[in-house]
């Protein structure tokens, strides 16, 4: 054993597995409480997943893969800062593939599907009305995976899950730095959110499709490329790992 897998970390009996500290870390990106910047140490994370040194390091590999971290070599890793240039590719991406799943998703949803998204945007607008604009744009993520989930394509479901972690991102540097703005943007995601609905209801592929590509494209149209993102706390209080 070496040094750094001794102690109390290494000790610990209830130790997360590797899969449940990558889930921690994207949720916490995901919920808007990693900012773009943090660094992320590997002694803290350790000590906050109860861990070794070298259980921590797969994960972060793994997020770096995803382009969701950046690894530096004699800095450690940092949650990744993406350039105007990538944000502009992600949803790029995002408008090529969300409109063949929400045809998939047509094609394949039970009437509960359909009513799962239906509470899933009622949740999103009652976050929004609660002034909870990171939850509702955690919300707003969890609605798209939802039509990924459920539309058979497991490829592009996990391509899709990447690029949300991604435009978590994004968003969190190049949202609007006005209250006002941020809500409205949210409001209309959740408007857009209940027409697609609608046509999905309908069992309507190519309205279905269309509105999800301009959805997407208002979303990017609303990128404030000036805003600078927020500043992280204590990482295991965000990870959740303490309470």
């Amino acid at each position: 054993m070496t040094p750094e897998d001794s102690g109390p970390a290494a000790a610990a009996t209830t130790a997360l597995t590797e899969a449940q500290m990558y889930e921690r870390i994207v949720s916490a990106i995901l919920d808007h409480k990693l900012p773009p910047g943090t660094k992320l140490v590997e002694d803290k994370l350790a000590s906050a997943f109860g861990v070794s040194r070298t259980r921590i390091r797969p994960v972060l590999v793994r997020l770096a893969n995803e382009q969701v971290v950046t690894l530096t070599p004699n800095r450690g890793a940092t949650i990744a800062e993406p350039t105007q240039e990538e944000a502009r590719e992600v949803f790029g991406a995002r408008r090529l593939i969300e409109p063949t799943l929400v045809e998939l998703f047509v094609a394949r949803a039970s009437d509960a599907d359909v009513q799962r998204l239906r509470a899933s945007a009622e949740a999103e607008e009652t976050a929004r009305a609660s002034g909870d604009m990171r939850r509702a744009i955690r919300l707003a993520g969890d609605f798209h995976l939802a039509i990924a989930e459920r539309s058979g394509n497991q490829t592009l479901g996990r391509i899709l899950r990447e690029l949300i972690s991604r435009t978590s991102l994004i968003l969190m540097t190049y949202s609007s730095a006005h209250a006002d703005e941020r809500e409205e943007a949210t409001a209309c995601g959740c408007r857009e959110h209940r027409a697609l609905i609608d046509a999905i209801r309908l069992r309507d592929a190519p309205e279905a499709a269309r509105r999800m590509h301009e959805h997407l494209a208002r979303l990017e149209s609303q990128l404030a490329f000036d805003s600078r993102p927020e500043t992280a706390g204590d990482l295991a209080r965000l990870l959740g790992v303490v309470g």
